[in-house]
């Protein structure tokens, strides 16, 4: 009995975790070959910046409809649509290799992620606690983390030039749909509410708030221009894969200590512990001037660090909201991490053209630096906070459970 009892949180997830596993797989391969192919085929370098702000433009939009569409639909049926949609948009980005189109259709696949993404987030912190929030979370970057290396890694197996990349990454988001379409598991209760509600999100937790959008726009530049960096200090077109894959394999294997640890320390001293050692090594690599070697482990470092900060930003959020606000809390929290992520790529795409490729990271860590810093402010200011969480979702929830702000 305690062994099923231990195990019933991950396997009332276990379908959905399959099926994030394939999305991300294929969305991990486009993220990393449509700006590589993008500088292959010359685009200008703000267009390499723009094709990170208009997916995450995309994907600040597509918050906006995500409550209203799985409200409707319910999580399964909304989760088969959003992928219809974005096998469509990838399957078209090698038919017409122009920088207009481009960013049309990154958009586009932007606009379905974020309803794909909200559904993943929402159904796990629906069926989280908050003594185990942050370790299924992290469970969950992990398999993500996983998922994104695996279709990464698949770029090494054809030339960026070709269009085979784009077919994999399309076939393996159709096959995400299957384990969910096949489960038997509960899906959560769709929202009662389907308007963005950002007020109510930044008193409900000012930290993740804030958290959200720093995170996004680092992780957004880095989304966008991490492989345009690794080209730009030195690596082959062939081993830029090897950069950007060390950055996600730290980060799955940070991701779930920095959760399970969280579960047990507030997880604002957490979230400044892990802002202020991520802005010292991209310092580092700012102004480091080494081997490709030696790249690659500062890439996993950074990730080990800075990459487990959504997931104790989104942890914190919602263990101080009730159960039926998850959908809400998972959009609001995409909406300003999009927001952060639309600006961060136009941003640093600028400082890397007049300072050189080590300015995305010279960004990054001033961000994280802020981040860390006011996470601390917020912890030593209000101790007991954490305690008080069930307290404050309650003072910002009205009589008929619908959230106010």
């Amino acid at each position: 009995m305690i062994r099923i009892r231990l195990l019933s949180p991950y396997s009332a997830i276990a379908a959905l975790l399959a099926s994030a596993f394939l999305l991300i797989a294929g969305n991990g391969l486009v993220n990393v070959l449509a700006p590589l192919r993008a500088a292959i085929e010359g685009f200008p370098e703000i267009t390499l910046g723009l094709l990170g702000s208009v997916y995450f433009g995309g994907m600040l939009a597509g918050t906006l409809a995500t409550s209203f569409v799985v409200r409707r639909a319910g999580h399964i049926r909304a989760f088969s649509a959003l992928v219809a949609g974005a096998v469509v948009t990838v399957i078209l980005l090698p038919v017409v290799v122009d920088p207009v189109v481009w960013l049309i259709l990154r958009g586009g696949l932007g606009f379905v992620f974020a309803g794909l993404y909200a559904v993943i987030e929402s159904w796990i912190n629906a069926k989280a606690t908050n003594s185990n929030r942050g370790a299924l979370y992290g469970f969950y970057q992990i398999v993500a983390y996983a998922a994104s290396a695996g279709g990464q890694m698949a770029l090494t197996l054809q030339s960026p030039t070709s269009f085979v990349g784009f077919t994999i990454g399309g076939a393996l988001l159709a096959l995400s749909t299957i384990p969910l379409a096949l489960t038997n598991a509960d899906a959560p209760i769709p929202p009662r509410v389907a308007r963005l509600r950002l007020i109510w999100l930044m008193k409900l937790s000012p930290v993740g708030a804030l958290a959200a959008f720093l995170v996004g726009a680092t992780n957004g530049a880095y989304a966008a221009l991490g492989p345009v960096y690794a080209l730009g200090v030195g690596f082959s077109a062939g081993a830029v894969p090897l950069f950007t894959t060390a950055v996600t394999l730290g980060s799955a294997l940070g991701v779930y200590p920095a959760g399970r640890l969280s579960d047990r320390i507030d997880r604002r001293a957490m979230i400044a512990a892990l802002s202020g050692v991520g802005a010292l090594i991209e310092i580092v690599l700012w102004r480091f001037r080494g081997g490709e070697t030696a790249l690659v482990a500062l890439g996993f470092a950074v990730g080990a660090t800075t990459f487990a900060l959504y997931t104790l930003t989104t942890s914190h959020a919602n263990d101080r909201a009730k159960a039926e606000h998850t959908v809400l809390v998972s959009t609001g929290l995409l909406f300003l991490y999009c927001a952060g992520a639309i600006i961060g790529p136009i941003v640093a795409a600028t400082l890397m053209r007049d300072q050189g490729p080590g300015a995305l990271y010279a960004q990054n860590s001033v961000l994280h630096i802020a981040l860390a810093g006011f996470a601390l402010w917020r912890y030593v200011k209000r101790p007991r906070e954490r305690a008080a969480a069930k307290d404050a979702a309650d003072e910002l929830a009205n009589a008929s459970g619908r959230p106010i702000g």
